[in-house]
């Protein structure tokens, strides 16, 4: 039991230094008129991965590495594809002949040739007709039968729709292709070019680009392996934007407003403080996360706030903590603060 009154009387001493420190701590703010604020800085990543199901040909970036905006990050195997989009232009080729055929019409050797087959048919028909005028008269006399005769006019009647039928053949080559067969076959050409542009989407989206600038967090997929739209290849980490998330008491909840101007403070540039700004506080209260060591704290409601921070140089990192200085005399607060977001 004597043991235990050591350990008492520390964690009263050290509870009773915390009080003090933070009873300090308020009254410089109030003395100074700037509110400190702590958090940590936070960003934004986004899973990579391929829309389309391959196997992957080349990975060209490494854990760690800075990546810009547009920069292939991977590859995938476009043998299939590349087969597939010759096929498709070897067909759009022979539509395209095709519809160049329809849209010139008949050639003139093929109209004359139609003239020429109904002068034949014309003539057929008339030296039909002329022996059927004369099987006609030797019939009556009895030179020849009435059976004949009878030949020859049916033989007449089919040398006459012979010649209509090569009349009607000859009008269609010279009126040509029906507009209506023109335009199927050019909407056919227009569907076939509509699935090239699908391909050549589908062969553009085999390569994987960053979306933004960033730097490359996790490698998960590697060469030879299976890609897929379920499947992410990288984990890219957004340096752009930044922000501190911290947390505000009720009572402070007045004096923050909407794009006031900030300092960040870190302990790795101490007396160097980033400039920033107030760009998002939260319109719903909540109990101090357990971040927060002590119980009495964590009884009170804060409010979620993020401090966007201009970091040209790409100092800070993920999960940093840093101080935020807020100077309380500012009279107006910036309407609308650059790249100020919203919650997740």
């Amino acid at each position: 039991m004597k043991k235990v009154f050591p350990v008492i009387i520390l964690i009263l001493a050290a509870a009773g230094a915390y009080l003090y420190w933070q009873d300090q701590n308020k009254k410089q703010n109030e003395n100074t008129g700037i509110l400190k604020i702590y958090g940590t800085i936070d960003i934004r990543d986004a899973s990579l991965a391929f829309t389309e199901q391959e196997r992957i040909e080349a990975v060209l970036v490494e854990e760690g590495m800075r990546v810009k905006k547009g920069q292939v990050l991977a590859k995938l195997r476009t043998a299939k594809l590349d087969a597939a989009i010759k096929e498709l232009q070897a067909r759009i080729a022979a539509q395209q002949e095709t519809v160049a055929k329809l849209s010139t019409g008949s050639r003139p050797q093929e109209i004359e040739q139609a003239r020429a087959e109904v002068q034949a048919a014309r003539a057929r028909a008339e030296n039909v007709s002329r022996t059927a005028k004369r099987l006609k008269a030797t019939s009556r006399s009895g030179a020849t039968s009435i059976q004949n005769y009878d030949d020859a006019k049916a033989q007449l009647l089919v040398e006459q729709a012979q010649l209509a039928v090569s009349r009607k053949a000859l009008d269609l080559l010279i009126e040509g292709p029906r507009k209506e067969d023109i335009a199927a076959a050019r909407h056919q050409l227009e569907a076939l070019g509509a699935n090239l542009d699908q391909l050549q989407v589908r062969l553009s989206d085999m390569i994987l680009t960053a979306p933004a600038d960033g730097v490359i967090q996790s490698r998960i997929l590697e060469q030879g392996e299976l890609a897929g739209p379920s499947k992410p290849a990288f984990v890219l980490a957004l340096c752009d934007p930044k922000w501190v998330r911290a947390y505000i008491p009720e009572p402070m909840l007045g004096k923050i407003n909407l794009g006031m101007t900030a300092q960040i403070f870190t302990d790795t540039l101490p007396g160097q403080p980033l400039d920033g700004w107030v760009g998002f506080i939260s319109p719903v209260a909540e109990f101090t996360p357990r971040a927060v060591a002590t119980e009495d704290l964590r009884t009170k409601l804060v409010y979620e706030t993020r401090v966007f921070v201009k970091d040209p140089k790409d100092i800070l990192r993920l999960g940093t903590p840093v101080t935020v200085a807020i100077h309380e005399d500012q009279t107006e607060s910036r309407a609308a603060a650059p790249a100020a977001g919203s919650a997740d």
